[in-house]
């Protein structure tokens, strides 16, 4: 593995429909697997960078193994723990990582938000045995693309590569339900609860509708669809969305939502 002849790493809108801050992503709760149209090759000529961090060297070795058979795939590193990650990933600014939460110095979710300030357009896939539901919204909160447990087949790994550089949100099927558990009771917040000291961030009308859209997991071809706008339009919004909410994801703009009241929900 080594790091390729890439000069500067590229612009987060030039990625391939993955728009800024997650801004072309599709939210897909309740599956593992990569859909169909993510296992189509990369069309560009530059692989996907992917970096893998996990603290047991066994299971390190067997991602190597099946993403190295992959063509469209380039492993630019490996890590056995959280802050060596956040080293690899500066040094390598991979598109994609694979990241275990339980590891030794720093944890995958620490991890996480570090990486956003080293490799901003990374996307991120926690890879863990954790099925633990405060693992799963914190590292949601911390701004991971996917979330998939351990026992996923290795031969679908390559897919979840292409599926979350393509923008789609992966959450493992055993653990969308306690994520749509921890929305609908986001949205049963006491009324008399005090109100924050700082106000949410003001979202348009049309904000508010895409925000919805996304909330039901609707993506961004069917959300361009439904409001008779352009998918680029949809992009838009989102990008904006996050940059209001100042977050990295689309399930994690959907928890905020909620929390604060701009959506109803459940």
């Amino acid at each position: 593995m080594g790091r390729s002849a890439r000069g500067t790493p590229q612009a987060p809108d030039e990625q391939a429909d993955s728009g800024v801050d997650g801004a072309g992503s599709d939210l897909t709760l309740g599956r593992s697997e990569a859909p169909a149209s993510a296992g189509a090759r990369r069309p560009a000529a530059e692989p996907i960078r992917t970096l893998i961090v996990d603290d047991h060297a066994l299971f390190r070795r067997g991602l190597e193994m099946v993403l190295d058979s992959e063509p469209d795939i380039e492993l630019v590193g490996e890590a056995s723990d959280g802050e060596e990650a956040v080293s690899k990933a500066g040094e390598s600014l991979p598109d994609v990582v694979l990241m275990d939460i339980r590891m030794p110095r720093s944890s995958g979710i620490e991890a996480c938000r570090a990486l956003k300030d080293v490799a901003p357009s990374a996307k991120i896939v926690m890879l863990t045995i954790s099925d633990e539901e405060e693992d799963l919204f914190e590292a949601i909160r911390a701004g991971a693309s996917g979330y998939l447990l351990k026992d996923i087949p290795l031969d679908e790994v390559a897919d979840t590569v292409r599926a979350v550089y393509g923008g789609q949100s992966l959450i493992n099927p055993s653990m969308a339900g306690k994520l749509l558990t921890e929305f609908a009771a986001l949205a049963r917040r006491d009324e008399h609860e005090p109100p924050q000291q700082v106000p949410a961030p003001r979202l348009t009308d049309r904000e508010i509708q895409v925000l919805r859209l996304v909330a039901r997991g609707m993506n961004n071809r069917d959300i361009a669809k439904e409001l008779f706008i352009s998918e680029n339009t949809v992009k838009n919004h989102v990008r904006n969305i996050l940059e209001k909410l100042q977050i990295h994801s689309r399930m994690e703009a959907v928890m905020v939502a909620v929390r604060e009241k701009l959506i109803e929900f459940g």
